[in-house]
């Protein structure tokens, strides 16, 4: 396997030359001893990441405001949800290969603009089909090409050191911008009785961060003169653009799906999805609001969630490079399956110990299933990595947008949500089980080598 950021075959090498100056973005010059540019970068991602999580963070509160004022079905409304939430997976793969096209700048920039005009457009609708081609279809699409895979390519083409503790930072920025926008938007739809304004405050975000990504961000190290955070050797040249995004990345997929590691990792992630984004993001707030506590109250622990999913995540990454991360996987959906088997009799019309117990246990295991994920995709699929998590992401998405219109409709058929509760404990005791099956490619190394991808 070679580096996403490796030296080209000698028959592509007359293509392969750096842009010409005229055509590259002005180079941002740190001062002498400043740290590496990959950090730089990486933190340009995690802002935008916690931008694109405000969007993320909206749909578990608009759920009874747009039953109440529209008179539609929280069935509905979760459809809605989970047109978005599979978009966002689907897209992923793509947008991860239209990266390697046309920059990582452009894509991100043009994702947040489509975002921003998705989310400002839902306050004039007043028919679900504008919902779902608003909000789901427009912001689904764009969110997707800000998803997990923009954290696999950063990390693949900026780090070959530490690759597990950036995946985890990243990872993060989501949960830490569920930490900013949860508490905020809250206040904002209960305490206003709208959720217009809240729409508003997500999109105008969404565009205030382009900026920051056109300026600041860079494709590849070679972009600045720099190799890879942890490489040896001099810069290596920019790879020239690679056409026929759609085809590779369909390629890509269908190569990988000849095995079955991927039919394993994507099986697990779906259930992953299914018992984050499409269970808890969506539908902890109406479930706690049936038991009579309030929704500012119950937004506040979903960010408390995010509190604790920063330290989950980013010391998962930290495992990963030292620990086998099949078991890890293990670990993380069993301990998730059995905490979800006790929600049922946790939750009250107040906030009690044990609650903030499963708070706390849910938040730090809410996204640690991502750095060893994108840890095994990278070590059996190489230089395709980021493109064939994109496709385990899809499952990600797809796994919680049916869980997400699952559960709408569980609630208006039994009244409650107990039902959705158990079935997914069950499916995360699978996960546990499904990810112990899955084969390794080499021996585990306490830190990843130059020549991993």
């Amino acid at each position: 396997m070679t580096q996403t950021t490796g030296l080209p075959e000698a028959s592509e090498q007359d293509e392969q030359r750096p842009e010409p100056a005229a055509r590259r973005a002005p180079r941002l010059r740190l001062p002498h001893g400043a740290p590496h540019r990959a950090w730089l970068v990486a933190a340009i991602g995690f802002v935008t990441i916690i931008g694109a999580a405000g969007f993320a963070s909206l749909p578990g509160l608009l759920i009874d405001p747009l039953h109440e004022e529209f008179g539609w079905s929280r069935g509905t409304i979760g459809f809605a949800v989970s047109v978005n939430l599979a978009l966002y997976g689907l897209t992923a793969p793509f947008a991860a290969a239209l990266m390697d096209r046309f920059g990582m700048r452009k894509v991100i920039a043009g994702a947040l603009v489509v975002i921003a005009a998705g989310g400002g457009l839902t306050v004039f609708m007043t028919a679900p089909w504008q919902l779902i081609l608003c909000w789901g279809v427009l912001v689904g699409l764009g969110s997707g090409s800000m998803a997990l895979a923009f954290a696999a390519t950063i990390t693949n083409r900026w780090f070959v050191a530490r690759r597990g503790l950036v995946t985890g930072i990243l990872t993060a920025g989501g949960a830490s911008g569920q930490l900013v926008f949860l508490p905020l938007l809250s206040w904002i739809v209960e305490d206003h009785h709208d959720w217009r304004p809240a729409a508003v405050t997500v999109a105008v975000t969404a565009l205030a961060i382009v900026p920051f990504v056109w300026l600041l961000m860079r494709d590849y190290p070679s972009d600045v003169g720099l190799t890879a955070y942890g490489a040896d050797g001099p810069p290596v040249p920019r790879p020239a653009p690679r056409r026929g995004a759609a085809r590779r990345a369909v390629t890509a997929l269908t190569s990988a799906a000849r095995g079955g590691t991927f039919w394993l990792l994507a099986g697990t992630f779906a259930i992953c999805g299914a018992s984050t984004n499409g269970l808890i993001k969506t539908h902890f707030v109406p479930a706690a609001h049936d038991h009579g506590m309030p929704v500012t109250v119950a937004a506040s622990l979903l960010a408390v969630i995010g509190v604790f999913d920063i330290l989950g995540t980013v010391a998962s990454g930290w495992f990963t490079d030292r620990f086998d991360a099949r078991r890890l996987l293990a670990v993380y959906y069993a301990l998730r399956g059995l905490s979800l088997m006790f929600l049922p009799i946790l939750l009250a019309d107040a906030v009690h110990p044990p609650m903030i117990f499963f708070i706390v246990f849910y938040g730090l295991d809410w996204v640690a299933t991502v750095p060893p994920t994108m840890a095994l995709c990278r070590e059996r699929y190489g230089e395709d990595s980021a493109i064939v998590f994109g496709w385990v992401l899809a499952s990600h998405q797809v796994g919680a947008g049916l869980v997400a219109f699952l559960g709408g409709a569980a609630r208006d058929a039994f009244g409650s949500y107990n039902l959705v509760w158990y079935a997914s404990g069950a499916l995360c005791a699978v996960a546990a089980l499904m990810a112990l099956v899955i084969r390794r490619t080499g021996p585990v190394a306490a830190e990843p080598v130059p020549s991993a991808a």
